[in-house]
């Protein structure tokens, strides 16, 4: 069966199932004669079970354990019972720090966070998780190809100048200045469409489940 109809059976969006064919958790075979992917019962009932594992907020790689043989589903899922709990502990002291601000009537230009700073540090040494608010920005995850992809594409831009200079002075001919400047120019191309892709990657991976599934 076609991606369409199993989005509609497992109730899951396209983007999550290539998602998840690109971490290794589904393998669908391929058609031979036109060469798109071919979806069984199987990798349906596959779906179902990873959709079930993520909403139960299991990790990819303990999926993929799972799957592999080498974690027990109930050795994962007695794991994730302790982390649910913990994080169910978290969430009430967040919700009574809350409640205590909202008690005392703060209001944003007068009341003083040094004091709630403190009293945070000291619930997070007991074990509370607030949010993280130096998350991991992926402009760090661009730079990389941004700056290789850039880096080559000048080369590429040097190359057709060096081309075009060359037959602006007549030292070489029309074809092999066509040449010289035609590839580079295909690869630049080839270039920008790679790093529009990779953005694309960074930017993309699972859809949340809460709001996608």
């Amino acid at each position: 069966m076609k991606i369409n109809e199993v989005e509609q059976r497992v109730d899951i969006t396209k983007k999550n199932i290539r998602f998840y064919e690109q971490q290794g958790l589904l393998s669908p075979k391929r058609n031979m004669e036109n060469g798109y992917r071919d979806y069984s019962e199987e990798d349906v009932t596959e779906l179902k079970k990873i959709k079930m594992l993520r909403k139960l907020s299991l990790p990819i790689e303990e999926i993929r354990r799972i799957q592999q043989g080498d974690l027990l589903l109930t050795d994962a899922l007695q794991r994730q019972v302790i982390l649910l709990e913990r994080e169910r502990a978290s969430l009430e002291e967040t919700t009574r720090l809350c409640r205590l601000l909202s008690e005392e009537k703060c209001q944003y230009t007068a009341f003083s966070p040094d004091q709630y700073l403190e009293r945070m540090v000291e619930m997070e040494q007991e074990g509370t998780k607030f949010l993280n608010v130096n998350r991991h920005d992926t402009l760090q995850e661009k730079l990389a190809p941004i700056i290789f992809s850039g880096l080559i594409i000048l080369m590429m831009l040097g190359i057709i100048a060096a081309g075009i200079w060359a037959f602006l002075t007549k030292s070489a001919p029309l074809l092999a200045v066509g040449f010289s400047t035609l590839i580079p120019a295909g690869m630049i191309m080839l270039i920008v469409r790679a790093l529009l892709q990779r953005m694309k990657e960074i930017e993309g991976g699972e859809e949340d489940a809460a709001r996608k599934y």
